[in-house]
């Protein structure tokens, strides 16, 4: 009996002194977050900046996946606009259009030896399905501005940005802010549907001129408000790396015949049994790369309990990774994520197919690669009737991994706290893909915010219904470019 008291008090004493520990950590966790010191918010008219993205969604930039829907000649008359619009950006930059319809920038700095920057953003927008138009509270394509937001495709992706940088350019040009640095504006043509013609060919011009910027920035995050647990306030992510891209396709081949006299398993059968291992067996994930650095940034920022699971990783890892893993909307963070999305077999309810073909797509995580993507396939599928093989030409690898400790990171992190009245900054990680994967071999890192604060509702506007962005969002991303530019190039 003394034996089991003994053993009783031995696990209540390190289970107080567990708890004592990780309170401790807790509320010594050092606050990650960069000083931000006095600034002062440029000059712009308010009412015109909102008319100013108002007529940028009226024009239909529409990129289509099939060539001949494209209307090509909408971004022509996009240029014409930004040209009419912003008169003074104009003036003080010289402008190169890429590949007939992409626009290259340069604002040309006073000191040859200083690294250039990069500032990324794309013009076309994806199309709105006929039947969900009659859904949207204003017309898609209308451009208008009520109830303190501005409606329409393109409000936030990425029209905002677009007309954000050149309205930042324009009042510091009317300021008289000359740069020292060099900035380069490049603002693609057809990020929605992979970014070869428009970011890929400016990329490449730029690596052919020897150009090495100190840092590129493009869209593909934001500040979120009220989507990360114990954080209840806006928490601006700047995401350091963005997952890769590789689509599969799997072929599984039969006899054919009558239906009436079927085999064990037809060749849909055996395809349908692939795909289930796939999902039943997806690659692996792990707490790992930019989302653990979100949460060492955010410890601090959290509220009671999620501070101290955050801020004791060495211990709790685990278990977040279990939860994570369990829900769809954060099991993408944390591995390379499966999703079959096409099916094809058969003719007719009583034909046996003789060809049955899936189409998986893998969005693949910071240090995995394409390659491991179809040996996890091949292990998993384990079936030599299943033909398996990369599909199309699209495959991009996982971006490398910017430095959040860098000056730059530091130089962005400074200017978002300064515009968003000391929210706190944490690195990220992009889901999607964006037009800043064609940079890597001209920026020393390259980084991906949307100065924005977008709720879940916001987010779901974005490729969906009723996209809009609120006024004072827009303005707040107009002077978050300005303060980058200033703090970077002033």
């Amino acid at each position: 009996m003394k034996i089991i008291l003994r053993l009783l008090l031995a696990i209540v004493v390190a289970v107080v002194l567990l708890f004592g520990v990780l309170l401790v950590r807790t509320y010594t966790y050092p606050s990650l977050q960069v000083e931000t010191g006095p600034w002062e918010p440029v000059t712009f008219d308010a009412d015109a900046a909102a008319d100013h993205l108002a007529g940028a969604i009226r024009i239909k930039t529409i990129s289509h996946q099939i060539p001949w829907e494209q209307r090509l000649s909408a971004f022509t008359e996009f240029h014409a606009y930004l040209a009419e619009t912003f008169p003074k950006a104009h003036a003080a930059m010289t402008r190169e259009v890429v590949n007939d319809y992409s626009l290259l920038y340069t604002w040309e700095g006073s000191d040859p030896e200083a690294q250039p920057i990069l500032l990324l953003a794309h013009m076309d927008v994806v199309p709105v399905d006929g039947a969900s138009a009659q859904e949207w509270t204003h017309p898609p394509f209308d451009g208008v501005v009520a109830d303190g937001h501005i409606w329409g495709r393109g409000a936030i992706d990425d029209k905002c940005s677009v007309i954000g940088i050149l309205e930042a350019v324009e009042a510091l040009s009317a300021e008289g802010f000359q740069p020292k640095r060099s900035i380069y504006l490049a603002f693609g043509h057809d990020e929605e549907i992979g970014g070869k013609m428009g970011a890929g060919k400016m990329a490449a011009l730029l690596e052919a001129r020897g150009v090495k910027a100190w840092f590129c920035l493009d869209e593909g995050s934001a500040a979120v408000d009220g989507i990360i647990p114990g954080i209840d306030w806006p928490i601006a992510l700047i995401a350091i790396a963005e997952k890769g891209y590789v689509t599969l396709e799997l072929v599984a081949m039969g006899e054919g015949g009558h239906s009436s006299q079927p085999p064990a398993q037809t060749s849909l059968g055996v395809l349908a049994a692939a795909i289930a291992k796939l999902e039943a067996q997806q690659m692996p994930g792990g707490l790992r790369g930019p989302f653990r650095q979100l949460f060492e940034y955010a410890a601090p920022e959290m509220t009671f309990p999620m501070n101290v699971v955050m801020s004791n990783l060495w211990i709790t890892a685990p278990l977040v990774k279990r939860i994570m893993l369990g829900d769809p909307t954060t099991a993408a963070a944390l591995r390379t994520t499966t999703a079959a999305t096409i099916m094809e077999a058969g003719t007719k309810e009583n034909v046996l197919p003789i060809k049955s073909r899936a189409v998986v797509n893998f969005r693949i995580l910071p240090g995995d690669t394409s390659e491991d993507v179809v040996a996890h396939v091949k292990a998993v599928v384990n079936d030599d009737r299943v033909r398996i093989k990369i599909l199309g030409t699209d495959t991009s690898e996982p971006s490398p991994v910017s430095d959040p400790e860098s000056e730059s990171y530091r130089l962005l992190a400074r200017s978002v706290r300064q515009v968003f009245d000391g929210a706190p900054v944490a690195p990220g990680m992009t889901l999607g893909a964006t037009d800043s994967k064609h940079y890597h071999a001209v920026a020393d890192n390259v980084y991906r915010f949307q100065p924005q604060v977008l709720s879940s509702a916001d987010l779901a506007g974005i490729h969906g219904t009723d996209e809009r962005i609120e006024i004072e969002n827009f303005l707040r991303g107009i002077r978050t470019y300005a303060q980058i530019i200033k703090a970077a190039a002033g």
